[in-house]
């Protein structure tokens, strides 16, 4: 060893030394270098040995410093220095082995790295690191100074790999935690976007869908860190993304317990100023899918002293600062509030209420979030009753008084008040502030308080009350939040849950409620340590990984020293606090006895009683004063008994030992209240019908402990949250009957009623931290248990249920101890860096892997990387990695497992995400190339045959032999079916027979269809309305216009089979055909001039009459043009019913007329249907092929031949329809169109709706903040917030809003100007215009390939896709599944079990009813689509004789699609459901369609009396117009004979101009008579 003298000469002990040397670089590589040195190495030597040791990059300079002192100056050494002189002035006990831990070490790093700011920073942008792993020096300075820099640029958040650290900025930061942050961080990897919490959020409930396992998020912190914000944000989010698989009322009762549990289990403190004054874990529940299912709240240790009193700098809970300064003028006075100075539990002398205003705000969000919970009206009364009595019960005084000796008690007017408010006897409960009472077996005595005693007996109860009050809220969100099949079925669900426990705390008064607090804070620093370090380490070392282990401060001798069994610090207070003889001293001393060689324990001078403990964030000072008296604090028997006896109903369950007892008595209660109803009423009728002497000997009932005078709602409104089907509710109808001052009260119930197995299992989850209570019992024999063992017992569940999560990490840290906004304290920060070991973190997150996968789930999930039949060895694994070129520092392959970087496997994935798409590409070349191929030859085959078919045309018009003999051997050589011989013997045939026709006979053959898939570009040919267009996708040459048909023609399929069906017998090939065309030309002449010679007669009778002389024709252009308002529908409609309205008259109908009556009738039921649509885009060419399919479905095959001359007619009067409606367009003026106005509620494409905000975010137009519990409008597209008012203000467009139509909300889809989706109307009315009539519409399925290729165009853009091109099994297709693909099916998930409840219920009238009262619940536009459907099945089922598809047929169907589970992951669960959820689409289908027929019932009669009446009223005005014509005839003949004789030739002209005038006049009004008439 070398020492040095006062000159400094060396003295050599020793010739050499072994350094180690920390490597200081950008990537990762060993923890350390040992390095062998003497005296003749120099700082050059040893940076290159290192470097060689370390494999490092030998281009790169490094420079190597010098570290003195943990946290010092790191002093950079030069090339010609002696390192070994360096350590010989270090401590002895560093020279030898020098860790970083001990300060002294050496440093190999980088030169780029260092600047000249007399430090050292990171190389990177620190502000810009976003993860503190990719720093390339890990100190602590450099990690503060990271979080300094992203602090003020408003980044709070930032990563430690999947861990997060989050900065309280004591301030709100405007637009950071708005729906549009949920949406941008949804389903994105941890680090691509900025840190945010929701990002953690996200990752969490993704892990939990993927790995099916639980997950859980501990946040730790100190107080003031921001842990209560965070968990609220978390829940947010959470809840948000389940609201993506569905909402439901559940998630609002989980956001709105939030603010109630902060306004009655929060406070202002010195350090937070909304500081959780308990600990709570939050589980939230979720099926396999991902929809949320229930949710769980458990409390730990509610500070209840804060009640009675408080440091100078904070105030009590919330809300009683939230009452005084929000409550009505009512209120007040109903509940005697009074100044917050004016009550002794609230007064203080720097009492500053500055934020009145903010006060009585948020005195309403409460409100509101005690609504969404389920809180009734009264029950908030009853709350806020018991709060004001809190307050007055502090301002009771006790005086000692002499004569007689003993306490009294005043004011009296406090008294008063007091009595009033809780419901007592002022007497008793006098009597119970002064008196003690003990029961024994024997006798009872009252033992009077002193005066100390009184006034801690008067603040006991405050606080016993209070914290009961705590936990009945509790137990009430919890069965508002509970499922109630947890209770009744084992369904695998998930979990994700939230810690928010209270954070550690030293205050200059340290009592037993922070010693609570910071053992659980011990607690979770130790799980935390053994997750992130021991058995990540351990780990490593099991598989045999090269690691080297990185210290961590293990505080598990901690931990121990609060809870191991007979010495740890709760079981010395739990033996003390049994003991009547002990105090607090004697604590202490026992304390101090057992623990004084403890080196977490610092005992005090023994002037001074308290005791110090080391804990992982510092030391704490502890006072030992009332450790045993907060210990075994409860709800004395006093108290508990002066409750009882309150006339409230309410106060009951908060002080009942057993809620299950009182749940019991609270039934009991009810049923005797109806008892006794019944019987006052059924005495009242009696007396009234004159038979009261029957019944004067019966008396009422009446029973003692019933003294409520208020309803029974009111009573058990906390158990008026749940209902169960399959077991005894507290009452079974839905109203409950009440006597109350001889009146009858109906107090509807709410929906869920509580029972008696929903109240079991909500205290089994939750009742291990309710307050204690201690009633009277002459033969107790245990004491109720103590705060410390409760707390223990509770804690310890908590850590069980913990450790079988996996878990997720957010650090809060505290940036100031003042609560300044936005205010960076260094010295601060860098001490809960350091207490947290965040240092160590940071450094094992960076260095380990965070990618584990045994050997045989790596092969299966990455199975395509590998070649075929590989097997799980680490040889196939190491291979894949060299072939990939992996960094070999970047993975490690264990004895089990394999591990990687983040990036690494990121990489992998990339990979095998586009070996996928090369598969994939590769699989659909070859098959469009065998598809293309298989095209080619069935284009080429039918080629073939037409061009033989022409050429044997072409030689029956020479009508010689040869040419005939050539065309035949054509055929045959094309066919390949004929041998020589064959063609021989058929030519010596025809040549026997040249004078006799040529004919070849046909075989007739099987049907058989090709289905092909069309080609893109192919282009369709109908083959005359034959399904042959179905199959066929090819390009056929165009058909002469003299063919009427192809049928006869021969197909492509038919060259395969021609051996077998062509004969060659006699000449005469094709002359039939010919033949057949050439005289139906001539009879289509005919039938023209026909019908063009009797078109005047036609013309001059209005009398629709059908002759066989209707021409054929063709639809014209005008049928092209589009119905576009609904006006013209009911013109149409109008129009028809007038053509029909004669003939309905006639009694002598031909079998076409009858056929035109009825077609016509069912056709303007089919208008009447469609007048529901707003934007209708109907062409009339569709119409015309709906009538088309009415007609030959009615007119069937027994009367085939009348269809053309009754769809002709009908063409004919739709051809005068349209143009008399072009004339009226044109004959009107030409109106100014103005510009369509964007609707206010959803400008430029945004589909706002409203939304309750539940955590406090901006406006993203004006900036503001938008309060909690404040109504706001949400884009449901982008996510845009904003107020009702800035919606003038939006002036960019929905940039996010998705052109999909398939598998999105619907509301995403509707608007006003659309309330069903476009998509979904388009199809529908496509079917009912073509598709009523086909054989099981809904029932067969069309083709996939066809289906795939709709959807695609669908998807784009549903408006200008031509339907008419696709089967119409396609298209039915298409609808079913744009249903089943909605992420919410149109009855809601939410209602889904209202629905199923509904169908049970016994009388087909309450069926009917419930399920409308549920469908009325529906979203608008659910309602509107569901509305829409529903009419379209009932169009359908009233043409079950001809689609087969009745209501029951249909609701088989349509169940599944519109009525889903949502539990779809348990196909036995859904299975049970089928048989409801189908019975509910039928009765809706069913009840729908009666409806539809009454009213068509009731139109048709209405318009039958109207035309009857119209009738009569034009032959009775012609009668009377005839009537007058002839007397004003004779009256003029008898004036003509009077005259005297005038000029012949004059005479006669005027007689001649008198005669016309009066024949035109009379025409003229009886024409306008007959048409008002009409």
């Amino acid at each position: 060893m070398t020492t040095t003298d006062g000159s400094g000469a060396l003295e050599h002990d020793e010739e050499a030394r072994v350094v180690q040397i920390y490597p200081r670089v950008s990537y990762d590589t060993a923890a350390y270098c040992p390095l062998q040195i003497s005296v003749g190495d120099t700082v050059a030597s040893v940076i290159h040995n290192a470097v060689v040791t370390l494999d490092l990059d030998p281009n790169q300079t490094y420079d190597l410093l010098e570290v003195r002192k943990s946290g010092g100056k790191e002093r950079p050494l030069k090339a010609g220095d002696s390192p070994l002189e360096r350590v010989l002035l270090w401590p002895t006990e560093a020279q030898k082995w020098h860790p970083q831990s001990k300060g002294y070490y050496f440093i190999l790093q980088q030169q780029q790295q260092q600047v000249n700011n007399g430090g050292f920073r990171a190389e990177i942008s620190t502000g810009e690191c976003d993860d503190l792993c990719s720093l390339s020096t890990l100190t602590e300075e450099n990690v503060l100074e990271v979080l300094r820099q992203r602090f003020y640029k408003h980044k709070i958040y930032t990563y430690a790999n999947k861990i997060l650290i989050a900065i309280n900025p004591n301030k709100f930061l405007p637009v950071y935690y708005n729906p549009m942050y949920v949406k941008m961080y949804e389903n994105q990897p941890l680090g691509k976007l900025s840190p945010h919490i929701f990002a953690i959020a996200d990752v969490t409930f993704r892990a939990m869908l993927n790995r099916q396992a639980n997950q859980c998020i501990v946040i730790t912190g100190e107080s003031g860190s921001g842990k209560t914000e965070s968990s609220s944000y978390l829940i947010h989010c959470l809840t948000s993304l389940s609201q993506n698989m569905y909402s439901s009322g559940l998630e609002r009762t989980i956001l709105g317990s939030g603010p109630v549990l902060e306004a009655f289990g929060n406070a202002k403190t010195t350090k937070n100023n909304n500081s959780s004054r308990f600990g709570k874990f939050i589980q939230l529940n979720y099926l396999e899918s991902g929809v949320i299912r229930g949710a769980v709240i458990e409390k730990y240790l509610l500070e209840k002293c804060r009640v009675v009193t408080r440091d100078k700098s904070e105030r009590n809970f919330h809300v009683f600062y939230y009452l005084l300064m929000g409550a009505s003028k009512e209120e007040q006075e109903e509940l005697h509030l009074l100044k917050p100075q004016d009550y002794l539990y609230l007064k203080q002398e720097e009492l500053l209420l500055d934020d009145e205003e903010k006060l009585g705000q948020e005195y309403r969000r409460l409100h509101q979030a005690m609504e969404m919970v389920g809180f009734l009206p009264s029950t908030k009364k009853h709350i806020f009753s018991i709060l004001s009595a809190l307050l007055h019960l502090g301002n009771v005084t006790f005086t000692q008084s002499e004569d007689p000796p003993g306490l009294e008690v005043g004011p009296p007017e406090v008294l008063s008040i007091l009595s009033d408010l809780l419901k007592v006897e002022e007497e008793s409960l006098v009597n119970t502030l002064i008196k003690r009472k003990m029961i024994t077996a024997s006798f009872t005595i009252a033992l009077p308080y002193t005066l100390d005693e009184a006034v801690a007996m008067r603040d006991s109860m405050a606080k016993s009350l209070y914290g009961a009050l705590f936990d009945w809220i509790i137990l009430h969100i919890n069965h508002a939040t509970m499922n109630r099949r947890d209770m009744e079925e084992s369904v695998s669900c998930l979990s994700i849950g939230v810690l928010d426990m209270f954070g550690f705390e030293n205050l200059q008064s340290n009592s037993f409620e922070q010693l609570c607090i910071n053992y659980a804070n011990e607690t979770l620093q130790c799980y935390i340590n053994q997750n992130i370090f021991r058995l990540e380490q351990e780990e490593f070392a099991a598989e045999g990984i090269a690691w080297k282990n990185i210290e961590f401060s293990d505080n598990t001798d901690c931990v121990q020293l609060f809870d191991k069994k007979s010495i740890g610090l709760f079981d010395l207070l739990e033996k003390e606090s049994s003991l009547t003889e002990a105090t607090d001293k004697s604590l202490l001393d026992k304390i101090k006895k057992q623990h004084r060689d403890n080196p977490y324990f610092k005992p005090s001078p023994h002037t001074e009683p308290t005791f110090v403990i080391q804990h992982f964030a510092g030391r704490v000072k502890y006072h030992i004063k009332d450790f045993r008296k907060k210990n075994t604090e409860h709800m004395r028997p006093d108290v508990i008994s002066l409750l009882r006896s309150s006339e409230r109903s309410f106060i009951h369950h908060l002080v009942a030992s057993s809620p299950e007892a009182q749940f019991r008595w609270g039934v009991l209660r009810a049923a005797v209240r109806i008892l006794t109803v019944f019987k006052k009423l059924g005495r009242r009728r009696e007396e009234l019908s004159g038979f009261s002497d029957s019944c004067s000997t019966s008396t009422s009932l009446d029973f003692s402990f019933d003294h409520s005078d208020e309803r029974p709602v009111d009573v058990f409104d906390f158990l008026a949250m749940g209902h169960d089907q399959t077991s005894q509710p507290v009452c079974s109808f839905d109203f409950v009957l009440e006597s109350g001052s001889s009146q009858l009260y109906l107090c509807f119930i709410k929906q869920n009623l509580v029972d008696l197995r929903s109240l079991r299992h909500i205290i089994g989850l939750t009742g291990h931290d309710l307050t204690s209570k201690s009633i009277f019992h002459p033969h107790r024999k245990s004491n109720p248990s103590t705060v410390g063992c409760q707390f223990q017992a509770s804690l310890t569940t908590l850590m069980d249920r913990i450790v079988k999560a996996e878990p997720f990490f957010i650090f809060c840290v505290c940036a100031n101890a003042e609560k300044k906004e936005l205010c960076f304290d260094d010295k601060l920060v860098l001490n809960q860096i350091r207490y947290t070991g965040l240092l160590q973190i940071v450094h094992i997150q960076k260095s380990g892997y965070s990618a584990k996968y045994t050997f045989e789930e790596f092969v299966e999930k990455f199975r395509i990387l590998f070649p075929q039949g590989t097997a799980a060895t680490p040889e196939h694994i190491t291979a894949l990695f060299e072939r990939m070129d992996l960094d070999k520092k970047t993975y490690q392959i264990g004895k089990t497992k394999v591990f990687l970087k983040e990036k690494e496997r990121q990489l992998l994935q990339d990979t095998l995400n586009k070996e996928v798409m090369r598969c994939i590409i590769t699989l659909q070349r070859w098959f469009r190339t065998c598809l293309i191929r298989f095209h080619f030859l069935e284009k080429r085959d039918a080629t073939m045959i037409i061009q033989v078919q022409h050429f044997c045309l072409c030689s029956l018009d020479c009508q010689c032999p040869c040419c005939i003999y050539d065309s035949v051997v054509a055929l045959c050589s094309v066919s390949s079916c004929y041998s020589e011989k064959h063609m021989k013997g058929g030519f010596l045939h025809i040549k026997g027979g040249l004078t006799d026709l040529v004919k070849v006979r046909v075989r007739k053959r099987k049907k058989h269809k090709r289905r092909l898939a069309y080609a893109r570009s192919g282009l369709m040919c109908n083959f005359a309305g034959s399904k042959e267009g179905e199959y066929w996708s090819f390009p056929l040459p165009p058909i002469s216009p003299c063919v009427a048909s192809l049928t006869s023609l021969a197909s492509s399929a038919d060259v395969r089979d021609l051996k077998s069906q062509v004969e060659v017998l006699d000449i005469g090939m094709f002359l039939p055909t010919r033949t057949l065309l050439f005289t139906l030309s001539k009879h289509t002449s005919h039938s023209n001039q026909t019908t063009n010679q009797n078109s005047a007669k036609s013309n001059r009778n209005p009398t629709i009459r059908i002759s066989r002389a209707t021409r054929a024709l063709q639809w014209d252009s005008s049928l092209d043009q589009e119905v576009t308002d609904t006006k013209e529908l009911r013109n149409l409609d109008e129009f028809l019913g007038n053509q029909v309205n004669e003939l309905q008259t006639r009694k002598d109908l031909s079998p076409a007329e009858m056929i035109f009556l009825t077609a016509t009738m069912q056709f303007r039921e089919n208008i009447k249907g469609m007048y529901s649509v707003q934007k209708p885009q109907i062409r009339y060419k569709d119409l015309m092929k709906s009538f088309h399919n009415k007609v030959t479905t009615l007119a069937g095959s027994t009367e085939k031949g009348e269809v053309p001359m009754v769809v002709n007619l009908f063409q004919s009067v739709l051809d005068g329809f349209i143009r008399a409606t072009k004339k009226q367009a044109a004959s009107e003026p030409a109106k100014k169109r103005r510009k369509k106005d964007k609707s206010l509620d959803s400008p430029l494409d945004h589909l706002f709706s409203t939304y309750q905000v539940n955590i406090m975010q901006s406006c993203d137009l004006c900036g503001s903040y938008i309060w909690g519990m404040e109504k706001a409008y949400m884009c449901s597209a982008c996510k845009l917030i904003c107020h009702k008012k800035c919606l003038s203000k939006i002036i960019t467009d929905c940039s996010t809003r998705s052109s999909a139509h398939f598998g999105v909300q619907v509301c995403v889809l509707t608007s006003k100007a659309n309330p069903v989706p476009i998509v979904m109307e388009t199809l529908l009315m496509h079917v009912e215009l073509h598709g009523l009539y086909t054989e099981g519409i809904y029932r067969k399925s069309g083709s996939a390939c066809r289906a795939k290729e709709l959807h695609q165009v669908l998807q784009k853009d549903p408006e200008t896709v031509c339907l008419d091109n696709y089967p119409i099994h396609t298209i039915s297709g298409l609808i079913k599944r744009w249903l089943r693909e909605l992420p919410d099916p149109l009855m809601t998930f939410s209602l889904y079990h209202d629905f199923l409840h509904a169908v049970e219920l016994p009388e087909e009238e309450e069926k009917i009813k419930a399920v409308y009262q549920k469908i009325e619940e529906l979203p608008p536009a659910n309602f509107s689509t569901l509305e829409r459907l529903i009419f379209h099945l009932v169009r359908v089922a009233k043409e079950e004789e001809h689609n087969k598809m009745s209501p029951s047929a249909l609701a088989i169907v349509f169940a599944p699609c519109i009525l889903r589970s949502p539990d779809s992951d348990d196909p036995l669960l859904c299975m049970k459901d089928v048989s409801r959820t189908t019975l509910c689409v039928e009765i809706l289908i069913t009840e729908q369609f009666r409806r539809y027929n009454e009213k068509m019932q009731n139109i048709q009669e209405l318009e039958h009396a109207e035309a009857m009446a119209v009738n009569q009223l034009r032959l009775r005005r012609q009668a009377t117009v005839r009537g007058r014509y002839k007397e004003r005839a004779e009256q003029m003949l008898d004036l003509v004979s009077r005259l005297p004789e005038l000029d012949q030739e004059e005479s006669d002209n005027e007689n001649l101009d008198f005669s016309s005038w009066l024949s035109t006049d009379s025409l003229d009004r009886l024409g306008s008579m007959d048409s008002e008439g009409q």
